[in-house]
């Protein structure tokens, strides 16, 4: 095989942090549309990243974040955003270059990204995230999404529904299932 003198690897991780960088500007100027929440998934020690030493102790490597009812002062530029969101009631700001992302899904369309982190030592992880009901019945919605390069998978599973056989199928693999129920605001 030849020599990837182009880079084709490079410009398309770059073409589609351009998608969620266009999703996030359009956030910041009208807000969420419909049912659009976000997933954001990011290297915490990646160049550019700033986040508070709390923040940054607790999530050494990786840390996913939820755009969806309680965020501020979201600004985009070309090379990050910029977004305030609390944390067990303190209110921080994260400043995120594009290029520290690792992965972005929205739960509401089963749409779902995953890039390369260059510059950091964590390792690949997947991302995994809750899902609403897809009927008012509550019938279970499950979704998958694989990243054709890395073969990291995106699910969407609801917790109520995971079963032991997943569990054990989840402890196998090293993948990581979290409810969305877990980021729900509890009433």
């Amino acid at each position: 095989m030849a020599e990837d003198h182009i880079r084709y690897d490079v410009l398309t991780q770059d073409a589609l942090r351009g998608v969620v960088r266009k999703v996030l500007s359009e956030v910041a100027k009208a807000g969420l549309p419909g049912e659009h929440h976000f997933f954001i998934s990011f290297a915490t020690r990646a160049p550019g990243v700033r986040i508070s030493k709390k923040l940054l102790d607790q999530y050494e490597e990786e840390m996913t974040i939820v755009v969806q009812n309680q965020f501020w002062d979201l600004k985009t530029t070309e090379t990050g955003f910029e977004i305030g969101l609390s944390f067990d009631g303190i209110s921080e700001t994260l400043s995120i270059p594009f290029s520290a992302l690792k992965g972005f899904f929205d739960p509401s369309v089963q749409f779902g990204l995953q890039f390369d982190v260059a510059n950091t030592t964590s390792e690949k992880k997947s991302l995994s995230s809750g899902t609403r009901a897809a009927s008012p019945d509550s019938q279970k919605e499950d979704a998958s999404a694989k990243d054709a390069k890395t073969g990291t998978e995106f699910k969407a599973v609801k917790a109520e529904d995971k079963s032991s056989s997943e569990e054990e199928t989840t402890e196998k693999t090293g993948e990581k299932v979290v409810s969305l129920d877990s980021f729900r605001k509890k009433t």
